[in-house]
């Protein structure tokens, strides 16, 4: 899935790449790297959140009531109490964005990141409240949001969401999900 994003671009001027700690975003970006022949720069402000729920399988609604040790991290859904606040999140992924869009003199940059952090800067730029329901996100494996440097004698955020796309959708149509690993 990775290889299709990284081949979706092929003819752009990618001049930088960044990526998440964490093991399957730098598997995700070794296919950028070789494409565009480029070192991989890891930046921990891509990671995704931390979050009290890690490894334990979890959803809000009605079952919440028979798991009253997780009543204290849940006392408000729309500022996570169980983990990093979206605030955070977004705070720290457009840090990372201006910082990777003011290293390169010309070119793209290409960010690997994860699907929470990226919804965040999504919402952010189109100035959508940051809480959401997860199962409502647009942001599949390996799809590319291209962001620009928005006009700055106009109001609004620094960057602007200028396309977004899923070059791999027909791979994960077909793939089945066996859970984690």
């Amino acid at each position: 899935m990775a290889a299709s994003a990284a081949t979706s671009l092929r003819g752009h001027p990618v001049t930088a790449l960044y990526a998440s700690p964490l093991q399957r975003a730098q598997e995700s970006a070794q296919p950028w790297a070789d494409a565009f022949g480029l070192d991989i720069t890891t930046d921990e402000r891509l990671i995704e959140p931390h979050n009290k729920f890690e490894g334990q399988k979890f959803e809000f609604g009605p079952q919440v009531i028979t798991k009253p040790q997780s009543w204290p991290w849940i006392l408000n859904p729309l500022k996570p109490s169980w983990g990093e606040p979206f605030v955070s999140v977004a705070d720290r992924m457009l840090a990372v964005i201006e910082d990777a869009w003011n290293s390169v003199d010309h070119g793209e940059v290409v960010m690997v990141s994860h699907q929470m952090p990226i919804v965040m800067v999504q919402r952010f730029l189109s100035g959508r409240k940051l809480y959401h329901d997860p199962r409502k996100r647009r942001c599949s494996l390996s799809s590319i949001t291209t962001l620009a440097l928005r006009d700055p004698s106009s109001a609004g955020p620094k960057f602007i969401e200028v396309d977004y796309h899923d070059p791999a959708a027909e791979l994960l149509a077909q793939s089945v999900d066996f859970g984690a690993v």
